[in-house]
């Protein structure tokens, strides 16, 4: 199987200052981890390169992409809400993570890659289409998935966001696209506090309770997950991979185990090898526990590359 691992040095130079939670230690964890556990072995490694101004511009408005390069400070922080910031780093690490996302879907149309996965940040499944918020620039997903249809010829493709926190920014972009149908998990009554009233009829939202365990995971993915994927029967899988609904993990109240991310990351492969031709790319959101966060990154790995 081909696969790729996608990253660029950028994506460590961004942060939001001290002990802010998404922070590059991340990158670096997960790095390390596959490293030494062999994962990396397994793949091809590239550097992603900054994406454009026409790529990001399928997922936001020219107005908002400008407005974000000219806030970009020279020195210090700007801050663009309550918890997201920019440092004279932020704007080339947003342009080489949205990057990445495309740099990964050429890769697995057109390269004969099997899977991609994009160890990346700033994150991006909050980023609407003229906003930055909740630790996200652009939404490096979205940007992909409208490339797949846009510039690669795809007819049909789903997006699959398991992270603890609903993926607004996605939604809101991609809602009433008919060529697109979003699949998600999140935790009820945690930021950004939405996802449970749908925006379109190709979103199958399946909000999780607070203190929740694997279980309802699973119940999500067998009974609304996989029945929607089947009669839509998508060309292509997007991953938007947050692992911050883990029980070691203080952003959120959810308790999954890494053989809950294991489950979930093998029910996506087979999906895909049955449904896809094998085509996945996976792209880092959430997860702020770093020792578990590079566990079922690992995890994550392992279960798409069959390494299990």
């Amino acid at each position: 199987m081909k696969a790729a691992y996608i990253t660029h040095p950028s994506c460590m130079q961004h942060e939001m200052g001290p002990e802010h939670p998404e922070c590059p230690e991340r990158i670096a964890m997960i790095a390390d981890r596959l490293l030494m556990r062999g994962i990396l072995d397994c793949m091809d490694s590239f550097e992603a390169p900054a994406a454009t101004a026409e790529q990001i511009g399928r997922a936001h408005d020219m107005r908002y992409y400008l407005e974000m390069r000219a806030a970009a400070p020279a020195e210090g922080y700007v801050n663009l809400d309550p918890d997201t910031s920019m440092n004279p780093h932020t704007w080339k690490a947003a342009l080489h993570s949205a990057g990445a996302a495309v740099l990964a879907t050429e890769l697995v149309v057109r390269q004969g890659y099997q899977r991609a996965f994009c160890n990346v940040r700033p994150p991006g499944h909050h980023a609407e289409r003229a906003q930055a918020m909740g630790f996200c620039f652009f939404n490096n997903v979205a940007i992909g998935v409208l490339h797949a249809l846009e510039a690669l010829g795809l007819e049909r493709v789903a997006l699959l966001d398991f992270d603890v926190h609903h993926g607004n920014g996605s939604e809101a972009i991609l809602a009433g696209d008919d060529r697109v149908l979003m699949v998600s998990t999140f935790q009820t009554r945690l930021y950004p506090f939405s996802g449970e009233q749908a925006l379109g009829r190709n979103m199958c939202n399946v909000a999780l309770p607070p203190y929740s365990d694997g279980a309802l995971l699973r119940d999500a993915v067998m009974g609304h997950w996989l029945p929607a994927l089947r009669e839509f029967a998508p060309q292509m899988l997007f991953v938007s991979a947050g692992f911050d609904a883990h029980r070691e993990d203080d952003m959120s109240h959810l308790g999954w185990r890494d053989e809950d991310y294991a489950w979930i990351s093998r029910e996506i492969a087979r999906f895909a090898d049955e449904h896809c031709e094998g085509r996945v790319v996976s792209t880092l959101e959430g997860g702020y526990h770093l020792p578990s966060l590079a566990r079922c990154v690992e995890a994550h790995l392992r279960a798409l590359l069959a390494l299990d």
